[in-house]
């Protein structure tokens, strides 16, 4: 080395920054104990969130949250360049003053409309300002442009106003009151009535007051611009709309239940020091609220319902003399096309089993079938989203997400009576659909190719040239740049919570794959050539742990259906050892994939159960979301059916493919994980040795209407699939061991489940169970200590019924 270069050298080390030869502090390591997994997002942090660009292109702008930031506090707004640089957290005022995330852009994506605090503003994307419309104490809401661009029009106290964009003149559009109109009021009884009219006809003095307020009625009318309409007592105005031609306002009518009983659910836990009611919903079967879409003439006032034409089928057919009833249905998702010449709206039976797309005229208030999808069980499983029905630009054919074939998929129809026509076909399905900036092309995401998957794809209108558009294994959110060129990439994998990536689009050429779904996929062409993760969420301590990929298995099923589920199992596993099933709540969901789960706090769990000799399997059971209509519905009037036997067939499994011990094996899980938990330790005692039971439904009368009503129909009309799906019937099968847990405030499986469970196993006099009863928490735990708590006591059940030499062992190595 010559000398200069050896000078170089030394100045260069000599400018470094000092502390970068001091020793650096090792780096914490993540201590595997239930204190420290339950710290939940002050440990993993929190997945950045509500995602989106400025209309140039530059920047992004989300909502994220630091690990270790107030629990109660909202997550800040934070913008980035489009390089990936510039990273920062925005003040309050300059919050205020962005971009805003949500409200409707002008056509000529100049102008967003939208509210803020109750107020109506309009931010021009070229001056990057924003311009307040309404100031008021009076609340504004839903506002969008007008046809011509020129006014807006928005909701305040339940009618719809419009606003001049270059005068600012205001106009109110309809005139929607409660109560009684004038001229309807009710009249008295025939004897009330008759010496109404005498006073009226012997009093002159009665006659001229009664004559005066005639006139000026008949004056109040003349002068009225429109006719007001009055509501029912009772009713309110929910989502008003105004027609593209601003002729008709569609509002939506509310009818609350009648003679329905709430529950309540006492709050002991408060500030006064008081016990306090904490008002709730009504149980499955009672009388539900109703619905219907009302068109107003915005000149006339007149009002009309919509007329949709179907009817109910008779309940005693051989009756010639009883009249068909209009069937209960609740409308959802208008859409107009772009030039605002046509609509569609969605329908659905207050059963849920048939949902219709309907062709929707204003002026006549009469809707079109166009297309009908009927389940014996129910609909569901897409197409019922605000995502799921949209227009091309042609402004007469629809797109719709339908599980008409058993997955939801993308169909096309040209609304003037053309057959719908199937754009993706699979055992996959689709979700999140949406047309391109440019209008030219779908885009949406997919699980083709892997159930396990979410990718990001585009696709022409005719179903033809279907490219995916991202490669890292997981889940993919996309939020795309207006201009098309980038991505803004919401990824995580089993192991990496979400963050937030940028990458550049890629263009691909067709290179076809050959899956077992679908042959016409085209793969990336090459790597994007631009990739940068902006956030990192978790503490360092997490990630410097060594978190597993679990491995996922098939575990076939009496009925022959292979089952998927995720199995963490310990590297030196003994045979004959124990094993704890995990069964994920909500019903309908998947947690058998390859991106970070919604129970986190369970997935680091299952690894200190795996340092504890534990193998964990986690199932997908039938009734669980991503597997089609049939996976489904297969819960349909019987739930703890195929949903347990999926789980006692697991349990099979791990004894005779991983040698675990047939008699040490727990299950445990929360919400519908805690009601298959009770399901299997009463109806399935030889298979379960302990079983701890989150939160769990114990009775399904007892749960709400509209999850419930979907699987077992109503309880007075269906008390069989009710009575062969609540575990509080089965109590007296318990043998094993059993815990349960449940928030004393939880507003959706109320503590009033497991109190009723707990008098009925005192009444059989059951003795190997407890209960641990959570003062201040609803249905998802909010404090570390309630969770830690909570899986401290289900670690010592397992260990205490599955492995019972543990504390043995314990103690004697402490000795030695």
């Amino acid at each position: 080395m010559n000398l200069r270069k050896l000078t170089a050298l030394c100045l260069c080390i000599f400018l470094l920054p000092y502390q970068s030869f001091a020793q650096q502090p090792a780096p914490k390591k993540f201590d595997l104990t239930v204190d420290s997994i339950m710290r939940g997002p002050d440990l993993v942090g929190y997945a950045p969130s509500g995602v989106y660009w400025s209309r140039d292109s530059q920047r992004i702008y989300f909502r994220w949250k630091r690990a270790g930031e107030p629990r109660l506090k909202q997550p800040d707004l934070y913008v980035v360049n489009r390089d990936g640089s510039g990273l920062r957290k925005l003040t309050e005022a300059e919050a205020k003053l962005a971009p805003p995330d949500s409200g409707e852009l002008s056509k000529d994506k100049m102008l967003t409309v939208y509210t803020d605090e109750g107020d109506i503003f309009l931010y021009d994307h070229t001056k990057n300002e924003r311009r307040q419309l309404t100031k008021t104490t009076d609340g504004e809401g839903n506002p969008h442009f007008t046809k011509d661009q020129k006014h807006i029009y928005f909701t305040r106290q339940n009618n719809r106003y419009t606003l001049s964009l270059t005068d600012g003149t205001l106009v109110q559009i309809t005139d929607i009151r409660s109560g009684t109109a004038p001229d309807e009021k009710k009249k008295g009884t025939d004897s009330q009535e008759f010496i109404k009219k005498e006073e009226r006809e012997l009093l002159d003095a009665v006659k001229e007051k009664a004559q005066y307020r005639e006139e000026q009625e008949a004056k109040r009318k003349a002068q009225e611009k429109r006719k007001p309409y009055f509501l029912p007592p009772g009713q309110a105005p929910g989502i008003l709309s105004l027609t593209p031609d601003e002729k008709f306002a569609i509002v939506s009518i509310v009818e609350p239940a009648r003679d329905t009983k709430n529950t309540i659910v006492p709050n002991y836990v408060t500030e006064s020091a008081f016990t306090e009611d904490i008002p709730s919903r009504n149980k499955v079967g009672d009388t539900q609220g109703k619905t219907k879409l009302a068109v107003i003439n915005a000149e006339t006032g007149e009002a009309k319902f919509i007329d949709h034409g179907l009817k109910e089928s008779p309940k005693n057919p051989e009756d010639k003399n009883e009249k068909p009833r209009e069937r209960d249905l609740r409308f959802f998702g208008l859409k107009w096309s772009d030039d605002g010449s046509k609509a569609v709206i969605t329908a659905r039976s207050a059963d849920n089993k048939d949902r219709w797309i309907m062709k929707f005229d204003p002026a006549t208030a009469k809707a079109t079938v166009l297309d009908h999808l009927h389940d014996d069980a129910w609909v569901g499983g897409g197409g019922f989203g605000n995502d799921s029905l949209g227009w091309l630009p042609d402004n007469n054919t629809i797109y719709f997400v339908s599980e008409r074939d058993g997955y939801a998929h993308l169909y096309t129809m040209d609304i003037e009576g053309s057959a719908s026509r199937q754009l993706t076909k699979g055992d996959f399905e689709i979700s999140d659909v949406q047309i391109s900036e440019d209008k030219s092309k779908f885009y949406f995401t997919s699980s083709e190719g892997s159930p396990f998957e979410h990718h990001f794809y585009e696709m022409n209108f005719d179903g033809s040239r279907k490219n995916r558009l991202t490669a890292m294994t997981g889940k993919n959110d996309v939020t795309l740049s207006p201009d098309g060129s980038m991505q803004a990439l919401i990824f995580s994998s089993s192991n990496k919570p979400p963050e937030l990536f940028l990458q550049t689009n890629p263009r691909l050429t067709e290179m076809p794959v050959t899956t077992r779904q679908s042959s016409s996929i085209m793969m990336l062409s090459a790597t994007p050539a631009m990739k940068a993760q902006i956030t990192a969420s978790p503490l360092e301590e997490f990630t410097n742990y060594n978190w597993i990929d679990p491995p996922i298995v098939k575990i076939k099923a009496r009925d022959g259906v292979e089952v998927p589920a995720r199995i963490y199992k310990p590297r030196n596993y003994q045979k004959g050892g124990a094993a704890v099933i995990f069964v994920h709540g909500a019903g309908y969901l998947q947690n058998v994939h390859k991106w970070w789960s919604q129970y986190y706090r369970e997935y680091m769990f299952h690894h200190l159960l795996m340092e504890r000799g534990f193998l964990v399997l986690d199932i997908d059971y039938r009734g669980s979301a991503g597997y089609g209509r049939d996976w489904r519905t297969g819960i349909y009037r019987h739930m703890g059916g195929k949903d347990l036997t999926d789980h006692v067939d697991g349990a099979k499994y791990l004894v005779t493919e991983h040698g675990v011990d047939a008699k040490r094996i727990g299950i445990y899980g929360g919400s519908y994980g805690g009601f298959i938990t009770l399901m299997a330790m009463f109806t399935e005692p030889d298979v379960f040795a302990a079983g701890a039971a989150l939160r769990p439904v114990t009775d399904w009368a007892h749960y709400n209407h509209p999850y419930t009503a979907n699987i077992l129909n109503n309880p007075q009309t269906d008390a069989e699939a009710y009575k062969q799906s609540s575990p509080i019937y089965f109590a007296s099968g318990l043998k094993g061991a059993l815990l349960i847990c449940h928030g004393m405030v939880d507003t959706n499986v109320h503590f009033q489940d497991s109190v009723r469970l707990v008098q009925k196993l005192i009444e059989l006099r059951k003795e190997n169970w407890e209960i641990a009863p959570y003062p201040v928490e609803d249905h998802g735990f909010e404090r570390a200590s309630s969770w830690a708590d909570e899986y401290k006591r289900i670690l010592k059940l397992f260990e205490n019924n599955l492995q019972k030499d543990f504390a043995a062992e314990k103690k004697s190595v402490q000795k030695r």
